[in-house]
This record gives C-alpha cells, structure tokens and sequence, in this order.
C-alpha cells in the first residue's frame, strides 16, 4: 500500500526536522500505535500515525525522539560495494569473489570461489544477477515444500529488492521475496519462507498464523526474527555503491 505523506497541519506547514532531517508524516490505516523509524535506504525520517492520532500530540512525541534519531542517523553505516576478491555472505557462509577475464561471464560457484568472467567494471551487476537468479530457484523450491506440509497452493514466486520487508503473499497466492535473503543463514531464509507461506492461510499476524508458522519451522521462529533485526540492515548494504540503507531502525 502506497501511502502519500501528509502535512502536519496549517499552522505547521513547514516540516518538521530531526537531527537536521525533515520528517516525513504519514497515516496508516491499520496502525495501532505512534511508529518512527529511519530509513536506511532513502535516510529519511518517518512518522507513522493510526488513523485517529491527533497531529499535535504525535508531532510533539517525534520531537521529543530526536536524540533516538540522531544516534540512529549516526549509526547508519557506508556500503559495501562489489568488487573482486572480496568476501560475501552466502547462504550463511562466504564465497570469495573471483574476476577471470576469460572465464565465462556467466558466474559459476567452484567450493568457496564464485568465478566471474568479462569485464571487471561488470562484475557487480553479474554478481547480483547471478544472487538473484540463485534466490529465486531456492526460494521457489523452499516455498513448494512448506505449501506441500499445509497444503496450499501458490500462485507464483518472485523477488524483486523490497525496501521495508523481507516478503509478502498477496490474496491472489503470489509470493515475493527480498532476493537478499540468499545472503542470510539458511534457518532465517527458511523462516522466512514459513511465514509468507503461512499467509496463504491466515492473511493476518493472529495467534493462529503464528501458531502456523511454528508448525512449519518445528519451533517458534523468535530467534531468527532477532537475527533479521541485529543483521538485516548489513545485508541491505551489499552491492551498493552509492549511500544505500537499511530500513529496520525504528523507535
């Protein structure tokens, strides 16, 4: 759901700013409680209100985070471009990045070495192709064998580069991943699928869905949701090279 943002009022027209960052004010329909976060990818500054909340009372509670934002602002780290030689994470280990001139330009995993043809300038985009391509097959298989326990059906599987979450199910069955979780250890990536694939039951977060997840997975996926929270903004960075951040600071 796209949502535009609004302006705080007529008496407030110019925008409010937080550590020198003017904040964008949004309102959200099924939001229950006052919600800001930092947007790591875009650096903007997001105030989320239920339906009901009154300005006033919201812009003053923003306000008064600003030390939070700044220290989130603060912390917001560079990030990390692809480049030969380097290490990336895969599938919860690391393969080093290989650049043979002559080799096909078609990556192709030998042990620990991703070797990557063609020209150095174009190893990067090869690299995230080829992550991409490899997230997808896994994913689709992973998210065929969690459907095949419930059973449901679903109608397709795709990644894209979601700025804010790692997955979505439509009410159509249509399944969308983050091609970023190729990055992340396995027992995450497959809570993940757990989750979406879980939504094809119950198209809510009520303990029922949990209840489904947990079922799935063979436990309660807390620690996993934890290690998304602590790593997730790291792997967001990967192959930029320009300032790209994480979205998942929030007050």
């Amino acid at each position: 759901m796209f949502l535009k943002p609004i302006i705080p009022g007529m008496r407030d027209a110019a925008p409010l700013m937080l550590a020198g960052r003017a904040v964008q004010v949004v309102r959200h329909p099924r939001a229950r409680a006052l919600r800001l976060r930092l947007d790591r990818r875009s650096g903007a500054v997001i105030l989320t209100l239920p339906p009901r909340a009154g300005m006033r009372d919201a812009l003053a509670w923003a306000r008064s985070k600003e030390d939070w934002v700044r220290g989130a602002v603060d912390e917001a780290q560079a990030p990390m471009p692809i480049c030969a030689g380097m290490s990336i994470p895969y599938c919860g280990g690391a393969v080093r990045l290989v650049h043979a001139p002559q080799a096909s330009r078609v990556p192709h995993l030998v042990a620990d070495q991703l070797i990557v043809g063609g020209a150095a300038a174009e190893l990067p985009g090869r690299v995230i192709r080829w992550l991409k391509r490899a997230a997808l097959d896994l994913l689709t298989r992973e998210t065929a064998e969690f459907a095949a326990l419930v059973p449901v059906t679903v109608a397709g599987v795709g990644v894209g580069d979601p700025v804010s979450r790692w997955g979505s199910c439509a009410a159509s069955g249509k399944i969308r991943y983050s091609w970023r979780l190729i990055l992340a250890p396995a027992n995450v990536r497959r809570a993940t699928v757990a989750h979406e694939v879980a939504h094809r039951v119950h198209m809510n977060h009520s303990p029922a869905f949990h209840a489904q997840v947990a079922q799935l997975l063979g436990h309660d996926p807390k620690a996993e949701r934890a290690w998304l929270r602590a790593h997730g903004p790291a792997l967001q960075r990967w192959g930029m090279a320009v300032p790209h951040k994480g979205d998942n600071d929030e007050y």
